[in-house]
């Protein structure tokens, strides 16, 4: 069985599916097919595997093929080395991870000069046998026989040196031992934090990890990260132990080397000669050779698996942020709040183009209130605004004070005005209006201005504008500085990238940006696809795609579908259905004796339709499935219905909320031990994963997600640490009875770390009484009473 066929094989065996499916997968992914593409339109040759198995197939696929390359190079140097035996290429052959691969390889890897080495060339590789063999041996003794001062030698103590070196190396290189120390200390091993002397005060914001233990296989990743975080700013000391080893007489590891080897440990002074000699050997080894080898090795595992759960989280809000509801087509009025330089003031039309702005006083030191109203109404007369966009950042309440003034002022007048405001979070606003997208789209506008085009822009689309700003800036992440940036950056682009392509992008309308997210295009092609629109006018019919630069049949295949023509020549432009299946609506359509345009959205009618009637040799029951429904709603749109917070009039700032109010928020961020719900006072609060619900709650996506909107109790404040402790179950009580008594959770404590929203906390997630601290002690006994 070749190479290929057994990854086939593997994947199908991970993913439970067919291996045919598989391996037609893999060979569109090698053919440049994209995952929405293959996902949507490809469905009869993969069996309809879906796009989380296609990303989790694609990415295994490059491990898999990376592993393979690996073995091929690992086999080649034993070869050369004439040491392959054909037992250890069949272990090697049998290697189902790279650390597997590597531990079998370590004996025979090129490395610099030993200790073991030397004493080899020296002779002493029979001393070190013979000993092992035969513990009935007397060291000294058997060593005299080794002492030559020729070779460096010089006496029977060189000559047992000699034999230890010889014997801890291959000891320290035995795959068999090494695998199961190391499955051992992970899953029996302690995770422990000590501040590093004199450091308290400089880190005291890692203080909950001072004195800290827990097992090692059970370490949650945002504890992990910061404790990481601790010690690469040098106030935390890090170490792996094993149970009972500060007390047992041997060290449990020790034992384990010795069972290994069939080494006696039970004697001390007495028994065979070599005994205590061979004691030594396994203490040395496991102290020198294996444990720092084994801790540094495990504590880059814990890392790496703590940054693959802190991109999950970061990807999961990042998909739920950019599928986030629309508030759609409407001219918007969006106000980028400030204080002493004003608030910038930016209006678009309805499909998101720039018309006019202002700078307005109405907040202190100039307090030019009554004015700002005045020209704000006279913006949204001039422009016909429906909709006002708030920045949700420094003065952002006094300024949503002055929407509800001019909100009123509109319903109140005749004929009356429906205004409606929305808070809408400006996280990398500021990023956006200083890129080089900007400075393109408008290159006369200070970026104050840009930023405020942004706010509006994305009330409108959030999926369209978020798309033009690095993910890593938009802040619904944690620790996302501590994790390794490229996975990051890889990970985030296929969100993006799926987002994209589940919700289409009209072709006509799309920026650039947005147009380089399809399936199958990329920058260059997306500048182009513009250039083209900018000087002949809008697309009339996908098939005018093959006409733009450089686009091709491959690269139209690939997008085609997920490119909308809203007002075309071919109804069927403004669905999903993808060209090349054009004739089986053509004949969907002769079948009833009706025309295209009234077929589409008769969903009497196509119900009434079956799929298998109109499947042919290359379109199979899925795709003619998918047809009917994208006939029934054309160009449907997977987000949900838009719906904004409506914040409590009079809670503005942490000092007015109170223990026991009832208010409305909305989720902007969602970690490993809760969620972070934002409710108008500048500060998110938390609540803890224990009180998300009455039931138990494994991972908190399983309740909520970035964008929600969400009902929540205050059960706790801390003003001074601007900590704010709520819950989703309106049956909890408060402990406290005033703002600023409780102290802050463990899991609500620290300091701004990673990209959680205004300060996520370095640790989480423990309800163990003791461990929480007293905000979080507060909402656990509550939670008891109940």
């Amino acid at each position: 069985m070749d190479a290929q066929t057994q990854i086939t094989q593997r994947l199908a065996e991970e993913l439970n599916v067919r291996p045919q499916q598989v391996a037609a997968a893999v060979e569109l992914l090698d053919g440049g097919a994209t995952v929405p593409f293959i996902s949507r339109y490809r469905k009869e040759v993969t069996g309809a595997l879906d796009d989380g198995q296609l990303r989790t197939l694609e990415e295994r696929l490059r491990y898999l093929r990376e592993l393979e390359e690996r073995r091929e190079t690992v086999l080649a140097s034993i070869d050369e080395q004439g040491k392959l035996t054909d037992e250890l290429t069949a272990q090697i052959r049998a290697a189902d991870t790279k650390q597997r691969l590597e531990d079998l390889y370590l004996p025979y890897k090129k490395k610099r000069r030993t200790k073991a080495q030397i004493a080899r060339e020296a002779g002493l590789e029979p001393l070190a046998q013979a000993l092992l063999d035969d513990p009935s041996l007397d060291p000294q003794t058997t060593a005299a026989d080794y002492v030559d001062a020729d070779k460096g030698v010089a006496d029977t103590k060189a000559a047992l040196d000699g034999a230890k070196q010889i014997l801890m190396e291959r000891f320290a290189e035995d795959a068999e031992l090494v695998g199961r120390l190391r499955d051992r200390l992970w899953e029996e091993g302690e995770f422990s934090a000590r501040v590093i002397d004199g450091k308290q005060q400089e880190g005291a914001k890692f203080s909950d990890y001072f004195e800290h233990d827990e097992r090692l296989a059970k370490v949650p990743s945002h504890r992990a990260l910061a404790m990481f975080r601790g010690r690469n700013e040098g106030v935390l000391g890090l170490t792996i132990t094993l149970p009972g080893e500060e007390e047992a007489v041997l060290h449990p590891a020790e034992v384990a080397i010795a069972r290994h080897f069939g080494i006696d440990l039970s004697s001390k002074d007495t028994g065979r000669p070599a005994d205590r000699w061979l004691r030594e050997v396994v203490r040395w080894t496991w102290r020198v050779k294996l444990y720092t080898h084994l801790e540094t090795e495990l504590m880059g595992r814990l890392r790496e698996r703590a940054e693959g759960e802190a991109i999950e989280v970061f990807a999961a809000n990042l998909k739920d942020l950019l599928l986030a509801a629309p508030a759609g087509p409407k001219a918007t009025l969006a106000l980028d709040p400030g204080l002493r330089t004003g608030c910038k003031v930016a209006v678009v039309d309805a499909t998101g183009q720039f018309l006019d702005h202002e700078v307005i006083y109405p907040h202190a030191p100039q307090n030019r209130w009554d004015e700002a109203l005045a020209k704000l109404a006279r913006l949204v007369e001039k422009h016909a605004v429906t909709l006002i966009a708030i920045g949700n950042g420094t003065a952002s309440r006094e300024t949503d004070r002055l929407a509800g003034e001019l909100v009123k002022r509109f319903a109140s007048a005749s004929p009356p005005r429906h205004l409606a405001k929305v808070m809408v979070s400006e996280a990398g606003a500021s990023v956006y209006s200083a890129s080089e997208i900007a400075a393109r789209e408008f290159p006369d506008l200070d970026v104050t201005i840009r930023g405020a085009v942004s706010i509006a822009r994305r009330l409108q689309d959030p999926l369209a504008e978020l798309v033009k700003i690095e993910p890593k800036s938009i802040g619904v992440g944690q620790y996302q500085h501590d994790v390794s940036q490229m996975q990051l950056s890889r990970s985030l682009e296929t969100v993006i990238e799926d987002c994209v392509n589940a919700v289409g992008v009209d072709l006509n309308t799309a920026s650039s940006a947005l147009l380089s997210r399809v399936s199958g295009l990329n920058p260059g092609l997306a500048e182009n696809i513009v250039l083209r629109r900018n000087a002949e006018g809008p697309f009339r019919d996908r098939r005018e795609l093959l006409e733009v630069g450089r686009l091709g049949p491959r690269t139209f295949e690939q997008c085609a579908g997920f490119l909308r023509i809203m007002n075309g020549d071919n109804p069927l432009d403004r669905s999903a259905v993808h060209p090349e299946a054009y004739p089986v609506v053509s004949r969907i359509a002769e079948r009833g004796g009706r025309g295209l345009a009234s077929l589409i959205g008769d969903s009497a009618y196509l119900r009434t339709l079956k799929p298998t009637d109109f499947v042919d040799d290359t379109f199979g029951v899925p795709t003619v499935t998918d047809i009917l429904k994208e006939l029934d709603k054309p160009g449907r749109d997977p987000r949900p219905e838009f719906r904004a917070a409506e914040f409590r009039e009079g809670v503005e700032q942490i000092k007015d909320l109170e223990p026991g109010m009832i208010l409305e928020g909305t989720v902007t961020n969602v970690t490993h031990f809760g969620a972070f719900v934002d409710v108008g006072v500048h500060q998110d609060g938390l609540v803890h994963i224990s009180a998300l619900s009455d039931s138990f709650v494994e991972d908190p996506r399983q309740v909520v997600k970035a964008g929600d909107i969400v009902k929540v109790k205050v059960m706790a404040v801390d003003i001074e640490r601007k900590r704010i402790g709520l819950s989703m179950r309106m049956h909890d009580q408060p402990a406290g009875d005033k703002a600023g008594e409780a102290k802050p959770s463990r899991s609500s404590r620290g300091s701004r770390t990673g990209s959680a929203p205004r300060g996520t906390p370095p640790r989480g997630g423990e309800t163990r009484p003791g461990q929480m601290g007293a905000l979080g002690e507060a909402l656990l006994k509550a939670r008891k009473k109940q």
